[in-house]
């Protein structure tokens, strides 16, 4: 498959976000300046710009040329905010998305031309969403990320498309992404354009130039990989809807969602593959997006029961203005094998499994959990967490007569015994004196030989006046310099 890449650029963010908060600046000379002693025009609209201002220049400079300009404090952080959203946003015509440099972005739209009727009506819908979110845009595709981030900055506007590598032949040298000490030196030279140095040899260039100016003229040609990576990990699996009407209705995007499950699930039946995580994502107008996830604990591409998942998340979804898309995506999947069912419907381990999936996404994640024993002796450090519908372990649990609910931690107690080793005959427990009426230990636990620094934990099982049985136990021993330090670890049922 030949590689299409998509290069955005926005030359005028930072004034862009700001006339999106307050739209009446868009007709007046507007700049951001740095802040400090020495202040600097850092970026300028298009209505300073006529007016001869321009990135750069000292802002005093800018005031005494234009007077009535106005004036905001430079917000890479809000620029940079606004550039990821904007990443986001551009998952609609591609998963392959990545920010570039301080107002670009990448598409790798490789594949995804025919699903928007062509990649010209591609670009028209990108460029068109973009300018109207209130932002200055301009879009090159070409079929590597050099030549489309030359073409998009220095190339015809008119010709979005970049068809031959020749076409950058008359674009000046900064469209090799060079610093601009390299373009200087080699302007002194007499070169001036791309097509300059295509005649000359490699050798001699990388050896008076740098191996740079060779390396990003091999990238825009082709010559040299210049991978992108995605703002997020792409999904394997992936299905979208667009609207030509905006939709708010609860009941239109529930129809949505079945629409996109049925295609997706359709798509993992074919591959033998079952969803463990599916994520819906919602393409609102004013240029958000909502987003609902759900997990799964077994492989399952039933969509009645992943509509069903959805369907607490899809109440907290607020539309706003409206939703023009909607994707769909299965991150995580795992082979799935056909399954053989009663005439009465699906088996009980199915039932259980749908029981559990529902208990999960409802609670949230990691809240509901299967316990299984660990080969250790400490407490704490007997038993693992598994998620709920993974198989029962081979191992069974330890025989035993330890308490059912332990602690979080251990807590400390102050408690009394007669001599050394027997069982304490009180002992105190947040403020309140327990006295023993009936006890059995010691039983010594000592940690695995690798954990030198631990000691070893001599256990009692108590009875009070009340009924209340506890498990205690001592660290250390009767006798030497620091006395033993007594906890309270579990309660028996």
């Amino acid at each position: 498959m030949e590689r299409r890449i998509v290069s955005v650029w926005l030359p005028r963010l930072p004034t862009d976000r700001l006339c999106r908060s307050a739209p009446a600046w868009r007709d007046i000379p507007l700049v951001t300046a740095s802040a400090g002693p020495h202040r600097q025009v850092m970026a300028v609209n298009r209505v300073a710009q006529v007016q001869g201002l321009r990135p750069g220049m000292k802002l005093a400079s800018a005031l005494a040329q234009v007077p009535h300009v106005q004036i905001a404090p430079h917000d890479p952080q809000g620029d940079a905010r606004l550039l990821g959203a904007l990443a986001e946003r551009c998952t609609l015509f591609t998963p392959w998305c990545a920010v570039e440099g301080t107002a670009g972005l990448w598409l790798d739209i490789s594949g995804c031309g025919h699903l928007f009727g062509g990649e010209t009506k591609l670009l028209e819908q990108l460029t068109g969403r973009l300018k109207g979110l209130g932002l200055t845009v301009r879009a090159a595709l070409a079929a590597t990320p050099g030549a489309a981030w030359a073409w998009a900055r220095f190339g015809d506007a008119t010709t979005p498309i970049l068809d031959s590598p020749d076409q950058l032949a008359p674009l000046p040298l900064a469209a090799l992404r060079l610093p601009p000490a390299t373009v200087q030196t080699l302007s002194d030279l007499g070169l001036r354009r791309l097509g300059d140095l295509l005649g000359l040899p490699r050798a001699q260039v990388s050896l008076r130039f740098g191996r740079e100016a060779v390396w990003r003229l091999d990238q825009a040609l082709g010559a040299e990989p210049e991978p992108i990576s995605p703002r997020r990990p792409p999904a394997p699996y992936r299905v979208h809807a667009s609207f030509a009407d905006p939709i708010s209705r609860a009941e239109d995007i529930a129809a949505t969602l079945d629409h996109l499950l049925e295609g997706l699930c359709r798509r993992l039946g074919l591959d033998g593959q079952g969803a463990r995580r599916l994520e819906l994502t919602l393409f609102r107008v004013d240029g958000t997006l909502a987003r609902a996830e759900i997990g799964t604990g077994a492989p399952s591409r039933d969509p009645v029961h992943l509509a069903r998942l959805f369907r607490d998340r899809l109440a907290e979804i607020r539309p706003g203005f409206g939703i023009e898309a909607a994707c769909l995506e299965a991150g995580v999947v795992q082979p799935q094998a056909a399954a053989q069912t009663d005439l009465g419907g699906a088996a009980g381990e199915a039932q259980l499994s749908r029981l559990l999936d529902a208990l999960d996404n409802r609670l949230g994640p990691g809240r509901l959990m299967r316990l299984a024993p660990r080969p250790s002796h400490v407490p704490e450090r007997s038993v693992r967490r598994l998620a709920p519908g993974a198989p029962p372990p081979a191992e069974g649990w330890p025989a035993g007569r330890y308490p059912i609910r332990l602690l979080p931690h251990p807590e400390p107690i102050e408690a009394m015994a007669p001599i050394p080793d027997a069982p304490p005959l009180r002992f105190r427990w947040q403020g309140k004196l327990h006295r023993v009426v009936r006890a059995d230990g010691p039983e010594r636990i000592a940690p695995e030989w690798w954990h030198e620094d631990a000691e070893e934990r001599d256990y009692y099982r108590v009875e009070d006046e009340q009924g209340l049985r506890l498990w205690l136990y001592r660290l250390g021993h009767y006798g030497r310099a620091e006395p033993p330090r007594w906890y309270l670890h579990g309660v028996f049922p």
